[in-house]
């Protein structure tokens, strides 16, 4: 059957969601045409999907569902190192609960600081047993693949997080996403640049050139752990002046892995903040840009699968995606944990950590209630720009 030209009005609508469901596991419209749903069968295959929340969301048996009511997305960033091995688990870089209010049309993003002191549940994966302790929340990613590899070991550490955070929060998570910020430069590829804007003086610690040659080159000295260790002389490391930028695939990449010469790198808010603001800016353009074209969209739909890992919670992509059709991706809120201050504490053994504060527990209680308006309402300079 040929696609109507209605159909192909509502193409963009279509890839609209699907952009916005690989950014944040949030929103896809669907419609009845034959045009419609074979890209949807063909941008959905490119998502890997995998069971990471376990034990924590109940059984739930997959069939055609009516997906009703607030729902709570578990979203956790990585970004392996270059030449890292790719067997090596890592702790988690970056933690956001995706929040769609009960109506469907409007969602926030919430980040938990990945230094916040939390209390990790007592955990056994078949190789390693934790016993549970308190601990920085990012540390339980690592806790609950330990002793294993490949996927057994993100399907665990993903599982231990989740775990975790239910246990700090009272949300049970309704579908979790890992989100490959590496692969993030796969979107920027088709998309030809990323344009943002800069909200402060951004060095970077990862690229630089060489002052003699001009060649790319590694402006600081990098630990094991991926902390900064001294500036190498003679090379000038990229810097990202505030204000309006159009980066390149390489640099927008750069950009959001900056931590260390950030003035809050104590505590990750910076680099959470410019994480939230890269894939809200990602979404637009991908909207506004990316769609008009239809030998682009493909591409950008595959690019965008591939950088998920997706557990849907027992719901079909296509029911999640015909769920949230009237969320409009512009209106996205992102929201600031302890309202971007630091209330920091040494523990031994464990190093600077990050506790969070009681309006901060009153805003994961306002996500648990599906009351994040109001909660906004008292607290206005928590949204972040």
């Amino acid at each position: 059957m040929r696609a109507t030209d209605s159909a192909r009005r509502r193409l963009p609508r279509w890839g609209r969601w699907l952009i916005a469901f690989g950014v944040t596991l949030a929103v896809l419209a669907t419609g009845a045409f034959i045009a419609g749903r074979f890209l949807l069968s063909s941008a959905t295959r490119s998502v890997t999907q995998q069971d990471l929340l376990g034990k924590a969301q109940p059984v739930t048996v997959r069939e055609h569902a009516r997906v009703t009511g607030a729902k709570n997305i578990l979203l956790v960033g990585v970004d392996a190192r270059p030449g890292q091995d790719p067997n090596l688990l890592v702790r988690s870089d970056s933690i956001m609960i995706m929040h769609i209010a009960a109506d469907h049309r409007t969602a926030y993003l919430v980040s938990l600081p990945r230094d916040s002191y939390v209390r990790i549940p007592a955990y056994d994966n078949g190789k390693s047993s934790y016993p549970g302790g308190r601990n920085k929340i990012n540390a339980a990613f690592a806790f609950g693949g330990e002793g294993l590899t490949g996927a057994a070991a993100v399907s665990h550490g993903f599982e231990l997080l989740a775990l975790t955070v239910k246990q700090l929060t009272g949300i049970t998570p309704d579908a979790g996403a890992i989100i490959d910020f590496q692969g993030f430069e796969h979107v920027g590829d088709v998309l030809g640049k990323v344009c943002m804007y800069v909200d402060e003086d951004t060095t970077s610690i990862h690229r630089g050139t060489d002052d003699k040659t001009g060649r790319p080159a590694a402006p600081y000295a990098i630990n094991p752990d991926g902390t900064l260790n001294h500036k190498i002389a003679g090379v000038t490391p990229n810097f990202y002046a505030k204000g309006d930028h159009c980066f390149t695939p390489s640099q927008a990449l750069d950009f959001v892995r900056q931590r260390d010469l950030l003035a809050d790198h104590d505590f990750d808010y910076g680099r959470q903040r410019h994480q939230q603001q890269f894939l809200k800016a990602v979404l637009q353009q991908a909207v506004h840009e990316g769609l008009t074209s239809p030998t682009k969209l493909p591409s950008l739909l595959t690019a965008v699968g591939r950088t998920m890992t997706v557990d849907d919670g027992g719901i079909s992509l296509d029911d999640w995606v015909f769920a949230m059709r009237n969320v409009d991706p512009a209106t996205l809120v992102m929201i600031k944990t302890n309202g971007g201050q630091f209330d920091s504490r040494s523990i031994p053994g464990v190093g600077s950590v990050e506790l969070l504060n009681g309006a901060s527990m009153q805003l994961l209680q306002a996500v648990k209630a599906d009351n994040i308006a109001a909660f906004l309402k008292t607290h206005p300079t928590w949204r972040a720009t």
